[in-house]
């Protein structure tokens, strides 16, 4: 009787925690449209539940939903096969919508030797249209580099309006071809 009693409090417990973690979710912002990205660390994953839970750097945790289309960086398999098993602590920059306080994750960027690499510069130019950042980094090399669309559209907002040449910034990027195409930039 004692070890079923057990059993019962433990699966309460699993089912109960990523409502836990709901909880702790900042509300949306009113108003906000278009794809958020944020960086975090994974703290869960439950498969079944087509979820995952990320602790963002400010100390949130976000209970994200997967969607149909779900692109992730920085593995060999595709859509939801690609975060199953993924190590809690992994260091992964997110993009989702939020509709009401639901979260949906679209592209799901692991951030290392498997997935996105991270440069620091200064950024002298973005030019959203053509898709493109140029970076002076601090070896003093300047690059343009490529833009997702994702990224174009709707990274770094707050960059575009921070003073050109002087503001110091992250980008995460993938080697494609030869060339570096960003899927994340923030400032630093």
């Amino acid at each position: 009787m004692l070890q079923r009693h057990s059993a019962l409090v433990a699966v309460g417990i699993a089912l109960a925690w990523p409502l836990g973690a709901l909880a702790q979710q900042t509300p949306p912002i009113s108003g906000t449209t278009g794809t958020i990205a944020l960086e975090g660390t994974v703290k869960a994953e439950y498969g079944a539940a087509h979820t995952i839970v990320v602790g963002a750097i400010d100390g949130t945790e976000h209970v994200f939903h997967f969607a149909k289309d779900l692109l992730v960086h920085g593995s060999n398999k595709s859509g939801e096969d690609a975060l199953k098993g993924m190590r809690t602590g992994t260091t992964v920059v997110v993009h989702y919508t939020a509709d009401g306080a639901t979260e949906t994750v679209h592209e799901f960027d692991r951030v290392g030797a498997d997935g996105l690499q991270v440069g620091e510069g200064v950024v002298t130019r973005i030019d959203r249209a053509r898709k493109q950042i140029t970076v002076r980094f601090d070896g003093g090399k300047t690059e343009t580099l490529e833009l997702t669309d994702r990224a174009a559209a709707d990274v770094g907002k707050d960059v575009d309006k921070a003073a050109m040449n002087t503001t110091r910034i992250a980008v995460y990027y993938t080697d494609e071809a030869g060339h570096k195409v960003v899927h994340y930039f923030k400032k630093k």
